[in-house]
């Protein structure tokens, strides 16, 4: 009745093989963690890292604010993009979202 209580194995029946499985059991999460998630972050994470340091004076792009214009200039740091006829704004390059391609223009 103790025993049932206290939820301990019954003179020490079945307490070695417990640890293995657990151990078993946080690999395979770890494993599915890593392989749906982390990866696939990673992932997006460097294609976005080389599209922004890709980009060149007159691509057409769209911020995280959902700005469109053309690129006028750019720094390390910072873009200087073309929103209308003279008007240029002064933004930061991780705030660029997208580069449209032609066909993309076109649409």
């Amino acid at each position: 009745m103790l025993n049932l209580i206290l939820m301990a194995p019954p003179d020490g029946a079945g307490g070695g093989g417990s640890l293995i499985s657990t151990m078993i059991m946080f690999g395979a999460i770890f494993l599915i963690f890593y392989f749906m998630i982390i990866r696939p972050q990673q992932k997006r994470a460097k294609e976005r890292e080389k599209m922004l340091s890709n980009i060149e004076k007159g691509d057409k792009v769209v911020t995280s604010g959902g700005i469109h214009g053309v690129i006028a200039g750019l720094d390390e740091k910072t873009v200087l993009l073309a929103i209308s006829e003279n008007v240029k704004i002064k933004i930061e390059r991780s705030a660029i979202s997208t580069v449209l391609t032609s066909k993309e223009v076109k649409a």
